[in-house]
């Protein structure tokens, strides 16, 4: 009797032990199943420059470090397209943000990332800005002038297309370009080492204030076909392992937009204290850019049968600096397409 109830305790034992390997087995693969369908790096790092956009608005409401709470999110800032194109190439940032050149200018030399979302097209935010005793009045008042600007950026090709539209040619008419940060073309707007300046927010509304005038914008030039704009690239790598964070960044960008829509003045105030400039000058740089939110981006990164405008703006952007000799030789239309993460927009 006691050996039986010993038997059948050592057999509920044993069966115990089943289950709970069983059970242990099942939890298990549930967790893996979890962590592999919400996958998430230990941290983000976001390459960003001071653009009055549906980035730096996101940044200033903290919008990814709301969705990602237990994930780093580290923003570092860059004063030019070409900066985080060198950060991009040395695997320093997972995203970044450039302009149309700089850009066209990594795809061509095939720098490992990918295009995912275009921020916005560039109008009255980027602009030749002339000081008043020059006798600046149309570009071709520069003969003879030093001219300063971001070599490789959205405002160098747009200063660049302009001269060529009026069939100026730069050395012929004795026009001194300067490759300049943001920062250092202000300071030398102050020392009166430069006459004119084409050039971004905030910077350009700095130069206005201190007695500059609006000679031509990218708004005028886009009217022109001349297209410049700002978009996201994302490393290549990072994109394919973390595909759902890419996603999940796509939907704070749109956000952002959207609070930027729905409350005009409360993003003004908020970037002014990241441009550096007073809310009511924030809000004008603002309305100086198209933004573009999620439900547009179809028409701009198009199918592989079908490419999009962005990659024909990129295309002819390439063709342009290897007249400039930025580049060797622009790489085709479908290299272009083939950048662009167009599969997010599908629907």
């Amino acid at each position: 009797m006691v050996f039986q109830r010993k038997r059948n305790t050592l057999w509920i034992l044993i069966l115990i032990m089943i289950i709970s390997l069983i059970t242990g087995c099942s939890n298990q693969g549930g967790a893996e199943d979890s962590t592999s369908n919400d996958i998430a790096p230990k941290e983000i790092r976001l390459g960003y420059q001071v653009s009055p956009n549906g980035e730096l608005l996101a940044k200033a409401l903290g919008l990814l470090e709301k969705k990602y709470p237990d994930v780093k999110i580290n923003w570092i800032k860059f004063d030019s397209g070409r900066d985080v194109n060198n950060a991009m190439a040395s695997g320093g940032i997972d995203f970044g943000l450039v302009g149309t050149p700089p850009g066209s200018i990594g795809i061509a030399n095939k720098l490992p990332y990918k295009v995912y979302y275009l921020h916005d097209i560039i109008g009255e935010s980027e602009a030749l800005i002339a000081k008043q005793d020059s006798g600046i009045q149309s570009l071709k008042d520069l003969k003879g002038k030093k001219i300063a600007t971001t070599f490789s950026s959205t405002s160098h090709y747009s200063l660049l297309k302009a001269l060529e539209k009026e069939g100026i040619n730069p050395q012929k008419e004795g026009i001194t370009l300067l490759d300049m940060q943001p920062a250092d073309i202000y300071a030398a707007w102050k020392r009166n080492d430069i006459d004119a300046a084409y050039i971004w927010q905030p910077i350009q509304t700095k130069l206005i204030t201190e007695g500059g005038n609006m000679i031509i914008s990218s708004k005028d030039l886009a009217q022109k076909d001349i297209v410049t704009g700002e978009f996201g690239i994302v490393n290549k790598d990072f994109a394919k392992k973390y595909p759902d964070i890419v996603k999940g960044y796509i939907a704070v960008l749109d956000e952002a937009v959207h609070y930027y829509h729905d409350k005009p003045e409360q993003s003004a105030q908020l970037l002014s204290k990241e441009l550096g400039l007073s809310p009511e000058e924030s809000l004008t740089t603002m309305k100086q850019i198209i933004w573009l939110d999620a439900s547009q981006q179809k028409e701009y990164f198009g199918t592989s049968g079908q490419p999009g405008k962005l990659a024909n703006v990129l295309k002819d952007t390439a063709d342009f600096m290897v007249k400039q000799k930025n580049i060797s030789s622009a790489p085709d239309l479908n290299t272009y397409q083939r950048a662009l993460l167009s599969d997010l927009y599908k629907q």
